[in-house]
């Protein structure tokens, strides 16, 4: 079993190296502006779990899950290539909603900051001195 210092070192390299082959080898056009946002490898170093993210409609999700589960294999076998393991992790895919969190809490706090219902916000106290 890897300590967890370890487990965090290769988690970081997956992340990289992964992140490389869709923007450099994986010329796919459906794959632009995808990010890895993070990769969770277990304590046998056995399965890594890859997040990944992108501003999109639910259609673009599917379709960037898609390829990527489709491109699995050969995603794999240059992680392989590039980082020295025993044996290179199974990678699974999965969608990261945070981009989407995100930018729904500034929708949120845009609407708030112009309704002038912000806490904490002087300008609305401001304006009511003022007058």
């Amino acid at each position: 079993m890897a300590t967890p210092i370890r487990q965090k070192r290769v988690a970081e390299r997956l992340q990289h190296e992964i992140a490389d082959l869709l923007q450099h080898e994986l010329n796919d056009p459906r794959l632009e502006l995808v990010s890895v946002t993070r990769v969770v490898v277990d304590r046998e170093l056995a399965h890594a779990n890859v997040f990944v993210s992108t501003l999109a409609d639910e259609a673009r999700k599917k379709e960037v899950m898609q390829v990527m589960r489709g491109a699995v294999g050969f995603i794999r076998r240059a992680v392989g290539r590039r980082v020295r393991l025993r044996t290179t992790p199974e990678i699974v895919f999965h969608w990261d909603p945070g981009l989407e969190k995100v930018e729904q809490v500034a929708q949120l706090l845009d609407q708030l900051k112009a309704s002038g219902d912000l806490p904490g916000d002087d300008s609305a106290a401001d304006a009511s001195d003022e007058q």
